[in-house]
């Protein structure tokens, strides 16, 4: 499969969040109404959502992430950095949403600023890809060797964080991890 049948959304605004969800599940599913509506449910009280940018422009938290996969029979499981990414079990895990810092800039000029980025990662006929939304396009990582040695690098950034998107069931059983380390 070519990168041009990957599904990829652009970066817009500071929606990476739905941006990251839409490419880890291939199709336009949510938008910034269905991320807003579900802030609101998340904080149904508050006149300054905590889920979400306070100027209206996304910024959306990890709640409206893990709510929103909840919403499609789906589970966010939090990856342990102290684990290898060895003893992830890839069939099982559907894709990855990771949260890197980022530069800020205005047009062409980067400034001094680092923000929090959220991308995604799944594996598409057969091939690894990174679906950052701030790539011009979907960019070829490989198979499972080099996915791993890809996450591993991110996951060496003391700030990164790492998502593994899952079938609820397999976050249950606690099958995305391989037998020999579910001990841990």
């Amino acid at each position: 499969m070519s990168a041009g049948e990957v599904f990829h959304e652009k970066q817009r605004l500071e929606l990476c969040a739905i941006h990251a969800l839409n490419n880890v599940l291939q199709e336009r599913v949510f938008t910034k109404e269905t991320a807003d509506d579900i802030c609101k449910r998340l904080a149904p009280q508050c006149v300054v959502n905590p889920h979400r940018s306070m100027l209206g422009t996304g910024n959306y938290d990890v709640n409206v992430i893990m709510a929103a996969l909840q919403s499609r029979g789906l589970a966010a499981v939090w990856w342990d950095k102290r684990r290898s990414v060895q003893n992830l079990h890839l069939d099982k895990v559907q894709g990855f949403i990771l949260n890197v810092p980022s530069r800020v800039s205005l047009g062409i000029v980067s400034l001094p600023l680092r923000r929090r980025h959220w991308l995604a990662v799944r594996q598409v006929g057969g091939s690894y890809y990174n679906l950052d939304s701030k790539l011009k396009g979907p960019t070829c990582i490989g198979g499972e060797a080099e996915l791993r040695t890809f996450l591993g690098e991110q996951l060496s950034q003391d700030v990164t964080e790492m998502l593994l998107v899952v079938q609820k069931e397999v976050e249950e059983d606690g099958t995305w991890l391989n037998a020999e380390d579910s001990r841990n």
